[in-house]
């Protein structure tokens, strides 16, 4: 399982599959391939990576990384206990949204780690994350913008083991309006509740 992570670190730091790699190149950037606990029971993937991520190879190591890390410590998780990706492994100039073309570029990377992770469960942060998320594993009926179905827990039946997702507002809110930072605490809670 360690070996199949590895693999697809050694793939996506060749990946030439979208163009979002030139930008890598021509900036002197990392990709964000993902890092934690390879056999954790809980995995947040957020949507691409932002600029301090880019320099350094590690996701959420920004300010929305601290306001992360916050939120973790908040419900007793540490962060070397939990797997941290996203669906984009590049960062999009400017910060600018995932293109869809872009996701069905690298998407088959988070599969292939989730695939070899095997979580419980899948804190998505944001819409795009949750999304995709929700689509894979057959709710795509239950998509909505994040802010209606937030602290929500979906089930996937079916799966061993039994799969939860969580959708999470993206930790960077908070970075734009420090009164969500209660709202995503209280989120959090769900996690503390489901790990009892």
């Amino acid at each position: 399982m360690i070996g199949d992570l590895e693999k697809i670190k050694e793939e996506v730091l060749k990946c030439q599959k979208c163009p979002l790699y030139q930008e890598r190149i021509k900036n002197g950037f990392y990709p964000v391939v993902g890092e934690g606990d390879h056999q954790a029971e809980i995995v947040f993937i957020g949507e691409a990576p932002g600029l301090s991520e880019a320099k350094t190879g590690r996701p959420f190591c920004g300010a929305a990384g601290k306001i992360l890390d916050e939120l973790l410590e908040s419900v007793d998780i540490k962060r070397e206990e939990v797997y941290i990706a996203n669906i984009l492994k590049d960062r999009p100039p400017e910060n600018r949204n995932p293109q869809k073309e872009e996701i069905a570029a690298c998407a088959s990377y988070l599969d292939r780690q989730l695939e070899a992770i095997s979580p419980k469960i899948i804190c998505t942060l944001g819409n795009f994350s949750t999304a995709y998320i929700l689509e894979k594993y057959g709710l795509k009926e239950k998509i909505q913008g994040i802010s209606k179905i937030h602290g929500q827990v979906f089930e996937v039946k079916g799966l061993s083991p039994e799969l939860k997702i969580v959708p999470l507002y993206h930790p960077a809110v908070a970075t734009y309006n420090i009164n969500m930072k209660e709202i995503l605490k209280n989120d959090f809670k769900v996690l503390k509740e489901l790990g009892q």
